[in-house]
C-alpha cells in the first residue's frame, strides 16, 4: 500500500500542457496492481487508495480524448493527497482561490531576521469569554515558562481541534492586552479568499519538531 500511495501521490496534471507529472512512478508499479486500482478491486486494508483508480481512469481518458475533457481536468488543478495507511483520498480544488498581490516593497535581510519565528506546542486552547473570535492558547515555546497567545481564529477552528498541535509563532512582538489578557506573540496562518469568502489555515508543522525550534 505504501508503494502504491507513494507512486500515485506524485501524479499531478500539469496546468500548462495537460501532461501527467510523476507518471513514471506509476509506470514502475506491477501491471496487475494498476489494473486492480483502475477496476476498483482493492478493498479493506487498501482503503488508503480506494478511489484512486477512478482518478487514474478519468485523467487518462481525458488526456487521451483531448478537447473539453482534458481542459476540465487541467482547469480543476486537482491534487490528490495520498497518505499510506490513511482511509482518506482528498481532492483539492484550487480553481476558485483568490490570492492577495505580492508586496512590491523589499525588506532587507537584517530587518527580516529581527523577527523570532519559533515552533510552539499547544498545551491548552480555550475560547475567550465574551469574545466570538478569540481563542486563548497556552503554549510550550521551549523555555521554562508557558506562553499565552490570543488569536482571532474561532470562526475557523474549535479549541479541541488544536490541542497537541505544533504551530509557528512570532515570539518577540511586544505584549498586547486583549480582552483583559496579555497576548505575547502571534500565531502564523495562511489566508486566501474563495468567491469573496475568507479562508484561513493555521500553520501546523510536524510534531517531531521540538518546542522552541527556530525557523530560518
Amino acid at each position: 500500500i505504501a508503494e502504491i500511495a507513494e507512486a500515485l501521490g506524485h501524479v499531478v496534471v500539469d496546468p500548462i500542457d495537460g501532461t501527467l507529472r510523476g507518471a513514471a512512478a506509476v509506470s514502475k508499479l506491477p501491471l496487475q496492481t494498476v489494473e486492480a486500482l483502475q477496476g476498483g478491486q482493492l478493498r479493506g486494508v487498501e482503503a488508503a487508495v480506494d478511489g484512486i483508480g477512478q482518478r487514474i481512469g478519468a485523467v487518462t481518458d481525458a488526456l487521451l480524448d483531448g478537447g473539453d475533457a482534458a481542459c476540465d481536468v487541467v482547469e480543476r488543478e486537482a491534487l490528490v493527497d495520498v497518505r499510506a495507511g490513511s482511509d482518506a483520498v482528498e481532492i483539492i480544488d484550487f480553481s476558485k482561490v483568490e490570492i492577495d498581490p505580492l508586496f512590491k516593497d523589499s525588506v532587507d535581510f537584517e530587518t527580516f531576521s529581527k523577527s523570532d519565528f519559533r515552533a510552539v506546542k499547544v498545551i491548552e486552547c480555550e475560547a475567550v469569554p465574551k469574545s466570538k473570535k478569540l481563542l486563548k492558547f497556552t503554549l510550550n515555546d521551549g523555555t521554562n515558562e508557558n506562553r499565552v497567545i490570543l488569536s482571532g481564529i474561532h470562526a475557523f477552528y474549535e479549541p479541541e481541534q488544536l490541542i497537541g498541535k505544533t504551530l509557528i509563532a512570532i515570539t518577540n512582538l511586544p505584549p498586547r492586552p486583549m480582552m483583559g489578557i496579555e497576548s505575547c506573540g502571534m500565531l502564523l496562518s495562511a489566508v486566501h479568499h474563495e468567491e469573496g469568502e475568507e479562508k484561513l489555515n493555521l500553520l501546523m508543522v510536524d510534531n517531531r519538531i521540538p518546542a522552541g525550534a527556530k525557523l530560518f
